[in-house]
């Protein structure tokens, strides 16, 4: 179709954005294309050990050959994080932790880090990255995603920009991004 990329994101409860699983949807997207970039857009880093997804997407990188791109968020849908027990105004600081660990993991360190929700000990990676593949955090109203994106030097993806009161925001957020990013060195 022509397409140079897709996000394809992760809900659980609204009966519509059915995938459950973004990386097996891309898997599967992979093998039925050749060229266009499959990115995760996003998954809800507080729903996952942080241990367990980063070995998940160093596998999807190797499965489509490096066209991945990795896409997180806190989750944007509280009938989300409900049925899960977690409690909203917990996964902005999870998704941070989860996030953090996943760089180190990424970076092929050797993670020991225990959280009130995860424990890592001696956590390493299997494999290494297929690729130097991209990653984006997930920004709607609040600052925090496009803060966190700025730390890392990540891209960032604008999910509700096409709501008025988060497209108001946009020039907002990408200026918190881009202070952020000149505070840790990043361009």
């Amino acid at each position: 179709l022509g397409f140079d990329e897709v996000w394809v994101g992760e809900h659980h409860s609204t009966g519509w954005e059915t995938i459950a699983s973004p990386e097996m949807f891309l898997a599967v997207a992979a093998e039925r294309t050749r060229n266009i970039r499959l990115g995760t857009g996003a998954i809800s880093l507080p729903y996952h050990h942080p241990f367990i997804l980063a070995d998940r997407i160093v596998m999807l990188d190797h499965l489509t050959r490096g066209r991945m791109m990795f896409g997180a968020g806190p989750g944007q849908l509280t009938s989300d994080a409900m049925m899960l027990g977690i409690d909203p105004m917990k996964q902005r600081p999870r998704m941070e932790e989860s996030l953090d660990v996943m760089m180190r993991l990424f970076a092929g360190e050797t993670v020991t880090e225990k959280t009130e929700w995860f424990t890592c000990d001696q956590a390493v990676l299997q494999m290494r990255p297929y690729s130097n593949f991209d990653i984006a955090m997930a920004s709607t109203m609040s600052p925090s995603g496009s803060k966190l994106a700025g730390r890392y030097g990540t891209g960032l993806l604008s999910i509700a920009a096409t709501e008025p009161a988060a497209f108001g925001v946009l020039d907002y957020n990408f200026t918190g991004w881009n202070e952020e990013a000149a505070r840790h060195g990043h361009v």
